[in-house]
């Protein structure tokens, strides 16, 4: 149990009213909270203990505890039931909980964005848990009512085509260092601290509804690209709420295609998160919701992440079906990019070739793989430095799976070569995978240098001293 620094030390009346009346059993209230922190991704073990120590000690337990057992008695009442109507009021938020609520209202979106942005710098974001079921909520409402009804402001100072055309750039400018130097580069900080200096009073300025809706479009793709970065250091509790509050700026953006993207992000982090199964219906949901209103290459990489998912979850069948419909939108992009934003144009053929070696060999098929991999062709390693280090890895990976060592340490040595100038935390856990699949040649001389090495770079990566130009 997780109990307030300084819990009450008279009995909570309130509270045990409202359960009698509620008809519910201490037994029955304590297993509904267990069951409804679990859907935030959450674990408690409360039992009758715990509610009686609540009911007749006082004891108060740390949010996001109290509207648990707010909402679990308004269940058994047939009404709302507001915290302090509990005993429990006015229970200040825990820091760990900033930035990921997703308001109905537009207002109220923009204070929460505010308050997660003007406090990102606080390391516990970086240590707080990735929580798969904090998803739920953000996604759901974004599906059901994509869009906001207005997008005009009125306040301070006024926004213009100067201040908008300032926060496309900086996205654009840290999508490209992310890309080529991974997200641990100084561009990752530059772009929250854009975020809190520059799109957070822009948010509280003056704007037509048309401003608006651009306003919120780029900080959308400013709060993903944030996101990203932080995903990419390892840092998935940090970058859930960036995409949260990104995917809340772009309903009030309007932009269907912008919130098709984020969402894709978002399936992709819960897949590598070790939760293929939600990432397959957070893609599907993505790409179902702006299939008539987003460009192809927008959707063909919503078909790309889902055929991801389902490879993770061994499912060969759904893969390919995803990652055909996938390719054939890609074509269609290719033939006729028409009006396509240009956030998405780094999915090309050779990104979506490279994306399929690694769903096959996910799937155990390495010679479907490496199929793909000549079709892939190659990535200017100037521009895609970490991409074309990770498809290294990939391909390692693929030939240890074929037996082929000779072929998997040529990949694994040019992989390592390419991620020292990399830094990213997901490039190190790719190397470190490259090194655990090699653990039945552990005593070959050739397998123990580059293992030497991969330690090395990834020493280097994490401590940060890899971060240089090529």
């Amino acid at each position: 149990m997780k109990l307030s620094d300084h819990p009450p030390a008279t009995a909570n009346k309130p509270l045990a009213q409202l359960i009698e009346a509620s008809g519910m059993s201490h037994h029955a209230l304590a297993r509904r909270v267990n069951v409804l922190a679990e859907r935030l991704g959450i674990t408690f073990s409360y039992t009758h203990t715990s509610v009686v120590n609540w009911t007749r000690r006082g004891m108060i337990p740390r949010p996001p505890v109290p509207a648990l057992i707010a909402q679990a008695l308004a269940e058994g009442l047939g009404r709302p039931v507001d915290p302090a109507e509990i005993g429990m009021p006015q229970i200040r938020e825990s820091a760990d909980h900033v930035g990921l609520d997703f308001h109905r209202d537009a207002h109220e979106a923009i204070h929460t964005a505010t308050r997660f942005w003007s406090t990102v710098h606080r390391r516990t974001f970086l240590t707080a848990p990735f929580a798969v079921g904090a998803y739920s909520t953000p996604v759901t409402r974004w599906l059901a009512v994509p869009e906001d009804a207005g997008a005009a402001h009125h306040g301070r100072c006024h926004v213009g085509r100067r201040d908008l055309d300032g926060l496309w750039a900086a996205a654009a400018d840290a999508q490209r260092s992310d890309s080529k130097y991974g997200g641990g580069t100084g561009k990752a900080s530059t772009v929250t601290a854009f975020l809190n200096e520059h799109a957070i009073p822009l948010l509280h300025g003056d704007y037509t509804d048309a401003v608006g809706r651009e306003l919120f479009a780029g900080t959308a793709e400013l709060a993903r690209v944030a996101g990203w970065s932080a995903l990419d250091m390892g840092h998935h509790a940090l970058a859930q709420r960036h995409f949260i509050q990104a995917l809340r700026m772009a309903r009030a953006s309007g932009r269907l295609d912008i919130g098709c993207h984020i969402l894709t992000n978002m399936a992709l982090q819960s897949s590598l998160r070790g939760y293929p199964d939600e990432a397959v219906d957070m893609a599907q949901g993505a790409y179902d919701r702006a299939r008539r209103q987003a460009a192809p290459r927008v959707l063909a990489f919503a078909r790309l992440i889902e055929a991801r998912a389902h490879a993770r979850l061994g499912d060969a069948r759904s893969a390919a079906s995803a990652l055909s419909s996938s390719e054939k939108l890609l074509e269609r992009a290719e033939r006729e990019p028409g009006d396509e934003p240009s956030w998405i144009r780094y999915y090309t053929p050779a990104r979506m070739a490279a994306d399929a070696v690694e769903i096959h060999r996910d799937l155990g098929l390495p010679a479907a793989a490496l199929r793909w991999n000549n079709r892939a062709g190659s990535m200017r390693e100037s521009d895609f430095t970490r991409s074309v280090g990770l498809r290294m890895t990939v391909l390692a990976t693929t030939h240890l799976q074929n037996r082929d060592l000779d072929q998997a340490l040529v990949h694994g040595q040019r992989a390592v070569i390419i991620l020292s100038h990399v830094r990213s935390t997901r490039a190190t856990d790719y190397l470190a995978g490259v090194v655990r699949a090699m653990a039945p040649w552990h005593r070959d001389p050739r397998v123990i240098d580059l293992t030497h090495l991969a330690h090395r770079a990834i020493t280097l990566s994490t401590s940060g001293e890899s971060c240089r130009a090529r």
